[in-house]
């Protein structure tokens, strides 16, 4: 079992369970971003929100910053790709199994680095993923 502090609260996670950051997570409900974490909240996933502001999702705070969060399955990007390479570090250091590219994110510089590392990028729509059961 391994333990980590969230939202301020101390959760114990299963190793076994699958936790997705949702990196770009904004307070905005019309955001993707917003829609992604509140989809993954009502199917029971387990989420940790990352985005540039504060707020919250539903009752999952956003963290900001580059927070060092274990046992990441899956990073699910909602930036740009102009935006993406201050995080490719932050990203690989996680040792998610997959990153998700949603519509409009696609960056295949990154997705050729994250190859190189072991990590399978993929480049889907994590909403239809979910919809479809295919996450």
């Amino acid at each position: 079992m391994v333990i980590f502090v969230v939202n301020h609260i101390t959760e114990n996670i299963l190793a076994d369970e699958r936790i997705t950051l949702v990196l770009g997570a904004s307070p905005n409900p019309v955001r993707f971003s917003h829609k992604a974490v509140k989809s993954l909240l009502r199917h029971n996933k387990k989420v940790v929100a990352v985005g540039y502001k504060k707020g919250e999702i539903v009752d999952e705070e956003i963290l900001v910053g580059q927070p060092h969060i274990e046992n990441i399955h899956t990073v699910s990007i909602y930036m740009g790709s102009s935006r993406q390479s201050d995080y490719y570090d932050y990203i690989i250091s996680l040792k998610p199994k997959r990153v998700i590219f949603n519509p409009g994110t696609v960056n295949p510089e990154f997705m050729g680095r994250l190859k190189n590392e072991g990590i399978e990028p993929v480049s889907e729509c994590m909403l239809v993923m979910l919809s479809d059961d295919e996450f």
